[in-house]
């Protein structure tokens, strides 16, 4: 509906395209960039175009579907984003007569694999909804190059840190599990980028408590060997007080078997899995810890698993800083550290 000028989407690998979208229902789709043959433009704007006249796109949340085009003999996976100029947002927010300018983007791969990465591509949104500008210099220095590059910004990060690090990466996993502090030194932007999505994915936060990973990121950076250090001035980063137990290493395995493919989605899954893993595992001893507190035999069982699981050194510090203030599993945690340390 607005005659200005809009931000276009780029391409990624292989295909993205951004069309303006009002949120009426007498509304019409404006086609601002796209790197599609005019024919799949057209379906792919159809597909769109159903989409919004059912109320199915949703301000700032992606979708995933697959869609049927003619340049490919099978159908691929669309992930698609409604969202608007934030400034604008702001503007039609505050008066009511203002019609805020809205977009759609369109990101195409080859599966619908890509809702994998769902969340990761709404943040991508997101950070381009921020920074758009309706001046045609912007445009072409900032929104093009960012849309064209979304397939190698928001999916590969996983990738090419496993490859960077290869064995190492079980030291990155202990870190992420046990919340410890890293400094990447002498490293590019996209790589200390790249390190940094990595250990927040590897992490367990949204899955424990908030307060327990507050208290834990506070106990990692009191003890003694403070910060793990990265440091990337050579073609293979060296770490400094880097940690590891039985468990990342055996799911540093299962990473860098998985890097013979080089497939992101396969990466991702397996990250996953690792966090389920590790869940699964804390959830466990905090079973067993229930039972001692009135068993003997279940404190043995306590500290049969700590030494099986492989990983019982974060284990034991996540459920010491969660039972603080519950004396009587505090003191069950208390001896299985003893029993831990001799």
């Amino acid at each position: 509906r607005s005659p200005q000028p809009g931000a276009g989407g780029g391409d990624g690998s292989p295909g993205s395209a951004a069309a303006e979208s009002p949120s009426t229902e007498d509304f019409s789709l404006s086609l601002l960039d796209t790197n599609l043959p005019a024919e799949a433009e057209t379906e792919l704007r159809s597909f769109i175009a159903k989409r919004l006249a059912k109320g199915a796109l949703f301000e700032g949340m992606g979708n995933v579907a697959s869609v049927g085009l003619s340049i490919a003999e099978y159908k691929v996976g669309c992930y698609y984003c409604r969202f608007q100029q934030e400034n604008l947002l702001e503007m039609a927010t505050l008066e009511s007569g203002i019609n805020a300018q809205e977009y759609v983007v369109c990101f195409l791969g080859g599966s619908e694999k890509e809702d994998t990465f769902r969340l990761e591509l709404d943040k991508y949104i997101q950070s381009l909804k921020i920074n758009l500008d309706l001046e045609q210099k912007t445009l072409e220095t900032f929104v093009n190059p960012f849309l064209r590059s979304w397939f190698e910004n928001a999916i590969c990060p996983i990738q090419r840190v496993v490859q960077l690090f290869q064995e190492k990466l079980a030291f990155l996993l202990h870190a992420a599990l046990s919340y410890t502090p890293v400094e990447v030194k002498n490293a590019d932007e996209r790589t200390e980028k790249d390190i940094s999505r990595f250990l927040a994915a590897a992490s367990l936060q949204g899955l424990v408590q908030e307060g327990t990973m507050t208290s834990l990121c506070i106990a990692m950076t009191e003890e003694q060997h403070k910060s793990m250090i990265i440091d990337c001035s050579g073609p293979q980063p060296q770490l400094h007080n880097a940690g590891s137990n039985r468990f990342c290493e055996d799911w540093m395995h299962a990473f860098v078997n998985g890097a013979e493919g080089g497939n992101p989605f396969l990466f991702q899954q397996i990250l996953e899995n690792f966090k389920l893993k590790a869940i699964q595992d804390i959830n466990n001893l905090k079973r067993f810890i229930r039972q001692a507190e009135m068993n003997h035999y279940a404190l043995f069982k306590c500290y049969m698993f700590l030494k099986n699981c492989g990983s019982g050194d974060i284990l034991l510090k996540i459920v010491k800083v969660e039972h603080a203030e519950m004396p009587e599993a505090r003191n069950v945690v208390t001896v299985l550290e003893e029993f831990m340390r001799e």
